[in-house]
């Protein structure tokens, strides 16, 4: 579909960002009208932040399943035209166009997916029963012990579930046995609910793909605890005997966190995995390239060394960095799955055994050009120093946008970066993103938020808090001017990266 090393520019847009009539962006109507938007556009890519369902925090990144997709991207408007779900009646007060209030959407979501299973159950023809029941059958690997989690945890209120009886803890063959049978119709809404995910962003990737434009996935390198995968094999991790983590993931301190950052998740027995020619990995790898067409690893670091913290500290100040697998674990995944099309997510604190590991691997890693200008940038994020291995952003996700950047910066920073790229308060993001463009990377990556030029107030994320800013941000389509089409088509295709030469001239 693309190749790591072409020249291609694409947006970053997360599918709950996606306008909608149901709270929260999925993989309806606006999804298939996004990609005629970056087809308009000359954009190649479609990159996406983590499809699973969602955690503490709302994050993606602290999901209950490696392998399962949101349920609350699973568009409505299938299941209506199936005749599985009658037109919701939306809640009192219906919903933030901008803002995803999950407090109300997930528990409203969630009620009209299991009347839409009940109606499947009671409508569905012989072919849809058929294609759900063979679908299942060929997801059995991490879709029965995911369901049947999800029916346990349902069952216990959403107590983790290490609290839960000993034998379902531990395991136990019969205790699990007597599990499913008294609880096989939860784990078939579930199933359900994972079928109606994977047909839905398989036929929108078909969709993109045909009209020439990438999806990029985003794949996190740890799991939570509270999660199928936890629970499912416990072995893999380095659990103590009550099913509590000995030591949890993080980062040490630095500038920006003066005790370090306490992740919490637990941490891989890569001796174990090791053993079993990363078969987890490999699965895991496997699945992430059905939904999408090359994918980010998150804190590619930690693939070559990754910081560890005694579970008994209550802030990463004691943490130490540990060996990981390195080289081995890809060899391993390769010669199952053949080349992997990976992007390094190589930002933070980085030394040079985790650039050898990217470059012995072939893996381009990642330039923000923000972190060029600020107080303590570097060279290395200035596009005079950048090779073509590299995705270029503007930024991420976790940043700033370009126009709250710009806003918060000092004046040092603003005249620095004014005269390098050169820009003025008006032009500042449409600056930043030709920079990228008229760049030697390979690929260049765009927010939306700054395509449109959007302030602080539009950011995605704010790492290391917790709140209702987090995770929420949504567009609409009149916010989607055809200008911001029309420039981003010039300066992609003058850079020779638009997919049908100059888009928009004329």
């Amino acid at each position: 579909m693309i190749a790591l090393d072409q020249r291609a520019a694409g947006v970053l847009l997360h599918v709950t960002s996606l306008p909608g009539p149901y709270g929260i962006g999925d993989f309806g109507p606006d999804a298939f009208r996004f990609v005629d938007w970056l087809q308009s556009a000359g954009q190649r890519i479609w990159q996406w932040l983590p499809t699973n369902p969602i955690g503490p925090g709302n994050s993606p990144y602290q999901s209950v399943s490696a392998f399962a997709g949101s349920p609350l991207m699973v568009a409505l408007e299938p299941l209506i035209a199936a005749g599985w779900l009658a037109q919701p009646l939306l809640p009192d007060g219906g919903f933030d166009a901008l803002r995803v209030d999950f407090g109300k959407v997930v528990h409203w979501r969630h009620a009209q997916l299991r009347a839409a299973y009940a109606g499947f159950l009671a409508k569905g023809d012989a072919k849809e029963l058929a294609a759900f029941k063979k679908w299942a059958k060929a997801e059995a690997g991490w879709l029965d012990d995911y369901a049947l989690f999800m029916a346990l945890e349902t069952a216990h209120g959403g107590q983790p579930w290490w609290l839960w009886a000993d034998a379902l803890r531990d395991r136990d063959a019969a205790a699990l046995k007597k599990a499913r049978k008294a609880h096989a119709a939860e784990i078939g809404f579930w199933n359900f609910v994972q079928w109606c995910f994977d047909t839905q962003a398989r036929a929108l990737k078909d969709y993109a793909n045909a009209r020439g434009v990438a999806v990029m996935g985003d794949l996190p390198i740890f799991i939570a605890h509270h999660s199928a995968d936890c629970w499912s094999r416990p072995d893999l991790y380095s659990l103590d005997d009550q099913c509590q983590p000995t030591v949890v993931a993080g980062c040490p301190p630095d500038a920006m966190a003066v005790t370090g950052q306490r992740w919490g998740n637990p941490l891989y027995r890569w001796e174990r995995m090791a053993a079993e020619d990363f078969a987890w990995w490999t699965a895991r790898l496997r699945r992430a390239l059905v939904l999408a067409d090359v994918f980010r690893i998150d804190h590619f670091r930690g693939f070559a060394a990754y910081y560890e913290i005694p579970a008994t500290c209550p802030t990463a100040e004691e943490g130490t960095w540990v060996p990981g697998p390195g080289k081995a674990l890809f060899d391993a995944i390769e010669r199952q799955l053949g080349p992997l099309p990976i992007v390094a997510e190589d930002l933070g604190f980085i030394t040079q055994d985790v650039y050898d590991l990217r470059d012995a691997l072939r893996f381009p890693g990642m330039k923000i050009l923000q972190f060029g200008f600020g107080t303590n940038g570097s060279d290395e994020y200035l596009p005079h120093n950048w090779g073509r291995p590299f995705v270029a952003y503007t930024g991420t996700h976790d940043n700033h946008t370009v126009r709250g950047w710009w806003d918060s910066a000092s004046p040092r920073e603003r005249a620095y970066a004014g005269s390098y790229l050169p820009a003025s308060d008006g032009d500042i993001h449409w600056a930043m993103i030709r920079a990228c463009c008229n760049s030697v990377a390979d690929l260049a990556v765009f927010p939306l938020q700054d395509v449109l030029g959007l302030g602080a107030e539009h950011r995605m994320n704010i790492p290391g808090t917790m709140g209702d800013h987090n995770w929420s941000w949504r567009f609409d389509w009149p916010m989607l001017h055809d200008e911001a089409r029309r420039v981003l088509g010039l300066i992609t295709g003058a850079s020779g990266r638009g997919a049908f030469g100059l888009v928009g001239v004329g």
